[in-house]
């Protein structure tokens, strides 16, 4: 379970590093298309550690 929250966290991070990627390059799509894919990876991991200290 461990590497599937290591995996969203690093998800998180590029996703954030590639919103600063595209503001610098000035492409709006880019910029939203990455804001949501923060909001989906941390959705992704705290619905699953919720679930996971739910089970517990």
């Amino acid at each position: 379970m461990k590497a599937v929250f290591l995996t969203l966290s690093i998800l998180t991070v590029a996703s954030l590093v590639a919103i600063g990627y595209f503001i610098a390059v000035t492409s709006v799509a880019g910029i939203i298309a990455s804001i949501l894919a923060v909001f989906l990876f941390m959705g992704i991991g705290f619905g699953l550690k919720r679930k996971v200290s739910d089970e517990s």
